[in-house]
C-alpha cells in the first residue's frame, strides 16, 4: 500500500491545475493572505473539514473582466478570479449552480479521512464550477500536504483544539498573543 506522501506526489490534475500551496502565498503577501498557524494546520485531522485552492497558471483573466481583479478573501488585486465556497456542502446544501468554466482558481472545503505525518487524504466536499476543467468533483478523493490548508471550518475547531497537547496550546496562546493589534 503506498504512502499518502506518494499518492499525493503522483496526484495530477487535468489543465495544469494544482493545488495551492498556502505557506507560499502567506509569505508571498503577508497580511493580505491569512492561513491558519502551523499548530492549526498540524493537528487537522480525520472528520475535520479545511480549506484548499485549485489554480492553473494556464488560464488568465477572463475576457469580461477588468485587467485585475479583486479577492474575496484579502481584497488584494489577483491576475483573475477566484471562486470561493464559503462553507462545505454538507454543511449547507447548494442548488445547482450552472456556471461556465473560465480557468478561474477555486477555494473549496475537503472533509480529512486519513492523516500520515504532514500528507492527508480528504473527500471534496463542494460541487465544484471549474470541473470540466481541473476534473476535481464532489466527493473524489484528493491527497495534500499540511501547507495547502488556507483554512479550518468553524465547525471543526472545538474538535481540533481539544486534541491538542499541552505544548501545541502553548503554541497556539503564543501565536494567538502576536495578533493582537
Amino acid at each position: 500500500m503506498s504512502s499518502l506522501q506518494q499518492k499525493f506526489e503522483h496526484q495530477q490534475f487535468a489543465n495544469g491545475y494544482e493545488l495551492v500551496n498556502g505557506v507560499v502565498m502567506h509569505r508571498e503577501n503577508g497580511d493580505n493572505f491569512r492561513i491558519p498557524p502551523d499548530v492549526i494546520r498540524r493537528n487537522a485531522n480525520s472528520g475535520q473539514l479545511v480549506e484548499l485552492r485549485i489554480d492553473s497558471p494556464r488560464f488568465s483573466v477572463h475576457d469580461d473582466a477588468l485587467e485585475k481583479c479583486t479577492c474575496p478573501s484579502c481584497n488584494g488585486e489577483l491576475t483573475k478570479p477566484i471562486l470561493r465556497h464559503e462553507n462545505p456542502e454538507s454543511l449547507v446544501p447548494l442548488p445547482e449552480q450552472s456556471v461556465p468554466s473560465r480557468g478561474w482558481g477555486e477555494d473549496f472545503w475537503v472533509r480529512v479521512t486519513e492523516r500520515q505525518g504532514q500528507h492527508l487524504k480528504g473527500v471534496v466536499d463542494n460541487s465544484l464550477v471549474e470541473s470540466r476543467l481541473h476534473e476535481l468533483c464532489r466527493e473524489d478523493e484528493i491527497f495534500f500536504h499540511e501547507d495547502h490548508i488556507l483554512a479550518v471550518h468553524a465547525s471543526a475547531r472545538s474538535q481540533l483544539l481539544l486534541s491538542m497537547d499541552a505544548d501545541d496550546l502553548k503554541e497556539l496562546a503564543e501565536w494567538l498573543g502576536t495578533q493582537r493589534g
